[in-house]
């Protein structure tokens, strides 16, 4: 069965529009995953996602198997359950957190994280106690938490990298996703769909090469990782220019840890699906605000992609102390559209947490209408 239909595809771009059916819903593409890394997103409840239309939430294997523990949130009926969340749920292997403190060491000098063909060693940054994952583990943790969507342990290459080093990372990387495959098929009870992960940093051979061998296996979907993690906007876009028309066609495809809307509305436009980060709520606790401008709609649908549709405010400026213009007046919130700037202002002079909540909200707000704006606009036959 395939769970993934594209309605629609564009006559200006390779932009798609598309439905993806989970166990707890169904999805419209493109879309945006507001992250709630620990199931929660920070700040925010997931009761306020469902208000500002949330179509599913994302969230981390890494650190649900450290605290509170897989075992706990499956006693507890799931982390949809766990989370009061109803609709789809993807989660992340967990292998971008762990690579990430490869270089890291304790307190003696001892890495906090060994890798071998079987898996990865680390130590909990909580109280240093051991974990292992292994491709089995992650995808056992993963269908543990009733997750509607599981992604295959993959090693993350920090870039810049050695090639051979590279080409070792897609190797393992496509071992790992083939044990993910049989295990998965083993699964009986609560089976998510499978997505893997294309690697192979900003070479094109071994990028090709990734997604030849996870096409050869088989998978519900298709991510793209290790890219938005320092290169230029430039190098990121040549990969998805002879990438992406090599994906399955059939398939959702994901570039993860995307982005600025930009940057999200860029690479629908090379005919990506679905998309996930942290910025709307890590702005947000900066006091950064994301705002349309008021002629989006002409800049949103402009054959050149630019970031005119929208601008971001600095909350804790000067020039807001006295604005008593709401946060915004369009919000389906009431209390964006009646707290107002200057309120909002104070609340991060006094480092009150509310304003870093609000602050999320809006943005969060901006993302999810914005991901909205885009399938309206490819429906229409704008983009």
């Amino acid at each position: 069965m395939n769970h993934f239909k594209i309605l629609k595809k564009s006559n200006k771009s390779k932009a798609r529009l598309t439905t993806l059916k989970t166990a707890h819903g169904k999805i419209n593409g493109p879309f945006f995953m507001p992250v709630a890394t620990q199931g929660t997103i920070k700040h925010v409840s997931s009761l306020e996602m469902k208000k500002l239309t949330a179509q599913i939430l994302l969230s981390n294997t890494y650190h649900l198997m450290l605290r509170p523990g897989e075992a706990l949130i499956k006693k507890l009926g799931g982390l949809h359950n766990f989370m009061k969340w109803s609709g789809p749920i993807l989660t992340d292997s967990g292998g971008f957190q762990v690579f990430s403190l490869a270089g890291t060491k304790n307190r003696t000098g001892q890495k906090l994280v060994k890798l071998t063909e079987e898996g990865v060693a680390f130590k909990s940054y909580l109280d240093g106690s051991k974990f292992f994952l292994s491709p089995e583990k992650a995808l056992q943790i993963q269908t543990d938490l009733g997750v509607d969507i599981a992604v295959c342990l993959d090693e993350c290459v920090a870039l810049p990298a050695e090639k051979k080093y590279i080409e070792k990372s897609v190797e393992l990387t496509t071992a790992w996703a083939k044990r993910s495959k049989i295990y998965h098929d083993k699964i009986k009870k609560g089976k998510p769909l499978l997505h893997c992960v294309i690697q192979g940093g900003l070479d094109k051979n071994l990028r090709l090469k990734s997604l030849n061998d996870l096409k050869e296996i088989g998978f519900d979907g298709y991510n793209i990782g290790g890219l938005a993690v320092g290169e230029t906007n430039e190098k990121m876009f040549e990969v998805l220019d002879f990438l992406v028309p090599e994906m399955p066609e059939n398939k959702p495809r994901y570039l993860m840890g995307v982005g600025y809307p930009e940057q999200i509305l860029e690479a629908v436009k090379k005919g990506i699906d679905m998309f996930d980060c942290v910025i709307p709520t890590r702005e947000g606790r900066h006091g950064r605000l994301f705002q349309w401008h008021k002629q989006y709609k002409k800049y949103l649908t402009a054959s050149k992609t630019n970031d005119k549709f929208y601008q971001t405010i600095n909350i804790t400026n000067t020039k807001f102390i006295n604005d008593q213009s709401p946060i915004n007046a369009e919000s389906k919130l009431p209390e964006l559209r009646t707290y107002s700037k200057a309120y909002l202002n104070y609340l991060f002079k006094i480092k009150e947490p509310l304003g870093m909540r609000l602050a999320s909200l809006n943005n969060l707000e901006f993302y999810l209408r914005f991901t909205s704006e885009i399938r309206n606009a490819i429906k229409e036959g704008e983009l």
